[in-house]
């Protein structure tokens, strides 16, 4: 009588699991639901060329007046793929139930551990892969779209509430996330008449949206309430891609670590079990291009409405100068995806947490210039000197 042995049976699993992953994992991730899927990444970092300088018109004074010109230009913006692994323990003792669906078990819980993980890191930068650019709270920091107040007709409808300030960037909102809790919040907002604004009634559904926009609940655990009340923007703007390869391997020996304290928490072996590993890689962007309304591309298509204490962030103070130390005003400071543009004394501040930044400066015939700022608790200051102006 023939039976399967491991190996068919790993490649049986293998199988069904890489499926599911392709095509469930995205419904576990409001990012990869909300945000536009590209074309599966073959390489581990893929281009995006963006448009970085809009043309300009100019009307022609009289029948002899002279035709002025212009250009345009392009940047380039990078998906690079980053690893995301999930380890799975199962007691061998499950195992021997054959009436128990193992993979109809195991599967949900690993496409939604994989959503979790996306958007928190996506979104609020927990873990966030140093790959990856930076997360959308971050990237909307800097350009002024955190809206303080929590949860109120003014702070999400007004002129520069949550809805406002994506409208400011030259956009209307897509779609909008919030906690779990947030609903409570939503359903108590009442106009000066004290009348409900979001409830007909007590009994009826509740609708959730915000002027038109679908307004969504993460179930998966990943919305983090010390960051942010509420999350909106323009959802189209944001792109991702999986890396085509997906491996799966089932272990019998070794030990599962608690990846912060180190402590062994599984030891297979010892405890007659198993552990389904999972890894996938995927990359994001957003490429944010010049448009009309955003033509230095400073604004960004996202908002948010600040936690009731705010996250804690330490000035960056960029400084850049020429190679006679003189101010250097209109340079475009990137600081890993997050523009501005310096002043007229060459400074241009960033409110940043704690970490370690990639930054590019580039100015009209300097040669760009590139490095790091470390923010550590405290304020960090960055002196960019460009050489001698190209001929």
């Amino acid at each position: 009588m023939s039976i399967i042995n491991r190996e068919q049976a790993e490649a049986l699993i293998r199988e069904q699991i890489v499926e599911t992953i392709f095509q469930e994992a995205p419904k576990q991730s409001i990012v990869m639901q909300l945000g536009r899927r590209l074309p599966n990444m073959t390489s581990k970092q893929t281009k995006v060329p963006v448009l970085d300088m809009l043309p300009i018109a100019y009307w022609v004074n009289g029948d002899t007046g002279y035709k002025q010109t212009s250009h345009q230009a392009w940047d380039n913006v990078y998906l690079t793929a980053a690893e995301l692994a999930v380890i799975v323990p199962i007691p061998e003792a499950v195992l021997s139930d054959a009436s128990f669906d193992i993979l109809g078990e195991v599967t949900p819980r690993v496409n939604e551990y994989m959503g979790r993980r996306v958007d928190s890191a996506v979104i609020f930068g927990v873990e966030r892969p140093v790959e990856w650019q930076n997360d959308l709270i971050t990237l909307a920091r800097q350009a002024g779209n955190n809206v303080s107040g929590g949860i109120t007709y003014d702070t999400l409808m007004g002129e520069d509430g949550l809805l406002g300030k994506v409208e400011q960037a030259g956009y209307t909102v897509t779609g909008a996330i919030a906690a779990m809790r947030a609903r409570g919040a939503m359903r108590g907002l009442k106009d000066d008449a004290g009348r409900p604004i979001f409830v007909s009634d007590m009994q009826g559904p509740t609708r959730y949206g915000l002027d038109g926009a679908p307004l969504f609940f993460p179930e998966n655990g990943s919305f983090d309430t010390s960051a942010a009340q509420m999350v909106a923007g323009n959802w189209s703007q944001l792109v991702w891609a999986m890396r085509q390869d997906v491996t799966v391997k089932i272990l019998d020996q070794g030990v599962v670590q608690n990846p912060v304290t180190k402590e062994i928490v599984y030891n297979l072996a010892q405890q007659d079990m198993i552990a389904l590993r999972v890894v996938m890689r995927m990359g994001w962007a957003l490429p944010n291009p010049a448009t009309q309304l955003n033509a230095d591309r400073t604004n960004v298509p996202f908002a948010y409405i600040e936690a009731d204490t705010p996250v804690t962030d330490y000035a960056a103070t960029f400084t850049v100068q020429d190679n006679a130390s003189a101010a250097v005003k209109g340079a475009r400071v990137n600081v890993n995806g997050a523009i501005k543009k310096t002043d007229a004394s060459g400074k241009a501040v960033f409110n940043l947490r704690s970490g370690t930044y990639p930054y590019t400066v580039k100015a009209e015939g300097y040669h760009p210039m590139s490095g790091e700022i470390v923010v550590n608790d405290a304020a960090a200051n960055a002196t960019v000197k460009f050489p001698a102006k190209e001929a």
